[in-house]
């Protein structure tokens, strides 16, 4: 995937550009892009590319760990209470 393709508005290139960003404001950043991102972009691919073209330059960025972090697979649902849990079955 080309970078163009992965970072369409920029807003990962920006996000490090920008002096003093704190990892939530890069969490948020990182919503943007994803949200931005076309309907039939992968987005596992579209990560790997920006990584690979930034993340790798960058290394302490704040950025560079959000996105490595949007590879992790997350976490399987678990269930929060109800009145099952309550009542026992």
């Amino acid at each position: 995937m080309q970078l163009a393709e992965a970072d369409p508005k920029g807003l990962i290139r920006e996000s490090y550009a920008i002096e003093g960003i704190t990892a939530g404001e890069c969490r948020s950043i990182f919503i943007d892009w994803a949200l931005s991102l076309s309907v039939d972009a992968a987005v596992p691919q579209a990560l790997k590319a920006v990584i690979t073209h930034y993340a790798s330059q960058f290394p302490a960025h704040p950025m560079s760990a959000v996105l490595h972090d949007g590879l992790a697979a997350p976490e399987a649902p678990r269930r929060r209470g109800g009145r099952a849990a309550r009542v026992g079955g």
